[in-house]
């Protein structure tokens, strides 16, 4: 059975007999001294290892699981090109959801190019490589995550692991596929709804030449409306009429479908209506005060590191949230996969999207040419997704930034969308514009950890975080004010040992470990409460969904037994806020 076998790309489909799914067995060989090229590894069809991709040779699942260093590895496969992907009427494109870092591909001996950025797709116009029958594809990757100019998130630059830092994720981890469309197609779509003025704005860019475009939507199978443009050097931007709309919300998510078509390609894709906003301190959903109740989720799993071994596990991950009573994420230091957001689209579960920044010396100048174009090309795959209500491209940053970056990086998020607020860098500092001020606060004692929020109410100095040498400027009060990181307690589901530190391979989790179950799920609640009940926080984010690896201070452990009771949890969390309308 093909592992991932679900369409990957939820937000742009095609029919069932546009594309071939490419994961499974492959050959694979890990080439530390970087030889590879000179040994020819481009034109042979084997290699002395066997691989199941999409799954990081790191993993368990991947059947490698090699822990150490991997400079660069290489695959090899061959596939069976359908009589149907005729080459001389259409094109033939190569995808990969995402291969970490820089990659290289050959078919049939000829390179086809190369891509750079490990969270986001590559794709390759194969056409004139690919014959009918078989053919052989050749992939090579390389991850350096000791490179200061090379993004790696929560990759570990040291041989083991230890503190927040985990295994590292080498190569192709998710979908590889081959898909066949028309000459001129649809590269991309951009989708904005209205609901003011009842309508969806919609960009769609094509590739390869102009066409005349129609778009449709639907609700529940029910025609709504229909609108027509043509493009121009090759982008067509309009809107087409959403009237009465049904609004996408918080665990309500309705759901509307589109279909686009654009010379003698067609497309669906969906939407939901809903609006963001920020007003004083408040954050917006629908025109009303909505609190964040987020959680902070690695995107990390037991047995596939990166990459879920089914479709399943997204859907598993969601529900276990809300049932804590959460109802959203931080989608923190990964870009997580498409899936992932399609199940959150249709659950109702809020999400802020972010870019793994650590590990890229953003103090160098040459920071701005690995972050823009990788951050451009998220902000471009999940811009249309009504559960991504926040953009946030860089993480507990150090003094020493560059403002610069952080004020370009914000400045081309809000030109490429300036629906949803952005942050410009969570936690610790902030340098650049934002429209919203957050801390990271790992206080445990309720009394303690209250009073730094005692002065939004009073008029009193405020908690900003002191770490990494200091915040650059303190809370304005002009702007939501939210604890995007707090809690962490420790906790060990098995051995229920106290935390070592952050040395390697040690169990650890922030601040003096609770003593019992009991005490662990009050700590979880009474912080919460806190933040709850204060008139001037507009949502949190708790660390942190489930346990990673020796990082035990989930509300699940890694293979998501709740830690906590469920029910008592959720009541707590989903009482009303004191900021919420």
């Amino acid at each position: 059975m093909i592992p991932r076998p679900e369409y990957p790309r939820p937000q742009l489909v095609r029919g069932e007999e546009s594309w071939i799914n490419l994961n499974g067995k492959w050959f694979f060989e890990i080439d530390n001294a970087e030889s590879g090229g000179q040994r020819g590894l481009y034109k042979m069809d084997r290699y002395d290892k066997e691989i199941l991709v999409p799954f990081v040779p790191e993993s368990e699942a991947s059947g490698i699981e090699n822990i150490d260093f991997m400079t660069r590895v290489w695959y090899c496969r061959t596939f069976t090109l359908p009589e149907s992907f005729d080459g001389t009427k259409g094109k033939i494109l190569l995808h990969f959801g995402a291969m970490n870092y820089e990659g290289q591909v050959w078919i049939n001996d000829s390179f086809m190019g190369e891509h750079k950025g490990g969270y986001v797709p590559a794709t390759f116009d194969i056409t004139t490589a690919v014959q009918t029958g078989e053919n052989r594809i050749n992939v090579t990757c390389k991850n350096e995550v000791r490179n200061p100019l090379q993004p790696s998130g929560k990759q570990c630059s040291s041989y083991a692991n230890h503190g927040c830092f985990y295994t590292r994720c080498t190569g192709i981890w998710q979908t590889v596929w081959i898909e066949y469309v028309p000459n001129t197609y649809i590269d991309s779509i951009k989708m904005l709804p209205d609901v003011k003025g009842e309508k969806l704005d919609v960009t769609v860019y094509l590739a390869g030449g102009n066409a005349d475009i129609t778009a449709k939507v639907f609700y529940k199978g029910e025609f709504v409306s229909e609108a027509k443009a043509t493009s121009s050097c090759n982008t067509a931007t309009f809107s087409v009429n959403v009237p009465n709309p049904h609004l996408w919300n918080v665990g309500a998510p309705e759901l509307y479908d589109i279909e686009i078509t654009a010379g003698e390609d067609k497309i669906t894709s969906y939407f939901g209506m809903r609006s963001v906003d920020i007003v004083g301190n408040k954050f917006l959903l629908n025109g009303k005060s909505v609190f964040m109740r987020l959680v902070l989720d690695q995107g990390y799993y037991e047995k596939g590191i990166y990459t879920a071994l089914s479709d399943d596990e997204f859907v598993r991950d969601i529900k276990l949230s809300m049932a804590a009573g959460f109802n959203g994420a931080r989608m923190h230091m990964k870009v997580f996969e498409p899936r992932f957001i399609y199940h959150a689209d249709r659950m109702g579960y809020l999400l802020w999207d972010e870019f793994p920044n650590w590990g890229l010396d953003i103090a160098r100048p040459e920071a701005m040419n690995s972050m823009i174009p990788e951050w451009l090309q998220i902000l471009r795959r999940d811009v249309n997704s009504p559960a991504v209500i926040g953009w946030c491209a860089f993480n507990e940053s150090w003094p020493g930034g560059s403002p610069t970056l952080y004020n370009t990086t914000y400045d081309i998020t809000k030109m490429f969308d300036p629906t949803r607020p952005v942050i410009d860098t969570s936690g610790w500092i902030h340098l650049g514009k934002t429209d919203i001020f957050d801390v990271h606060d790992y206080v445990q004692p309720k009394d303690e950890f209250e009073g730094h929020y005692k002065g939004l109410v009073d008029g009193s100095d405020v908690f900003y975080n002191g770490e990494g040498g200091g915040p650059s400027a303190p809370y304005d009060r002009k702007m939501p004010f939210f604890v995007s990181e707090f809690g962490g307690a420790f906790w060990d589901i098995d051995t229920k040992e106290e935390s070592h530190g952050q040395e390697s391979g040690n169990p650890w989790g922030y601040g003096d470990a609770p003593k019992t179950k009991e005490e662990l799920q009050q700590r979880m609640i009474d912080l919460c409460t806190v933040l709850l009940d204060n008139p001037g926080v507009c949502g949190f984010c708790y660390t942190q969904f489930t346990d990673v690896m020796q990082e035990m201070n989930g509300v699940f452990s890694f293979d998501r037994r709740s830690k906590v009771d469920l029910e008592k949890l959720h009541a707590a969390l989903s009482r009303k806020a004191a900021i919420e309308d």
